[in-house]
């Protein structure tokens, strides 16, 4: 099993910014992707941000030019920088991260519990 543990989430005002911060913890051989979704009410999970474990980034129309995702595989976290943020940014956030099992080397999709990010004056 692999936990992930996500923090960074709160409240900002339009133009702040925010790190968000996820861990990755537990029977871990290798992690290929790491990423961000977000969801609002009545919407589904909409990937935000992606990153390969050779660095190649993958971000929505949205948040391009004002968010950057990054990753520390000694670590294994993975980080999301945003900046320049806006009232429709706010989302519950979710990590979500593959990970090929230390045990079993099966390939895993691991989503976090979710962070709030608030938006708002």
């Amino acid at each position: 099993q692999v936990q992930l543990m996500e923090s960074g989430g709160g409240l900002v005002q339009p133009g702040g910014s925010l790190r968000l911060s996820c861990a990755a913890s537990g029977s871990i051989f290798s992690i290929d992707a790491m990423g961000w979704y977000r969801q609002t009410p009545g919407n589904e999970r909409a990937l935000v941000a992606h990153i390969l474990s050779g660095g190649p980034t993958t971000y929505a129309d949205s948040v391009k030019g004002r968010f950057a995702i990054s990753r520390d595989n000694t670590k294994n976290m993975v980080y999301l920088q945003m900046n320049k943020m806006k009232p429709e940014d706010t989302a519950v956030y979710y990590c979500n991260v593959l990970v090929t099992d230390q045990a079993v080397r099966v390939m895993r999709n691991y989503w976090g519990q979710g962070t709030q990010v608030t938006v708002s004056s």
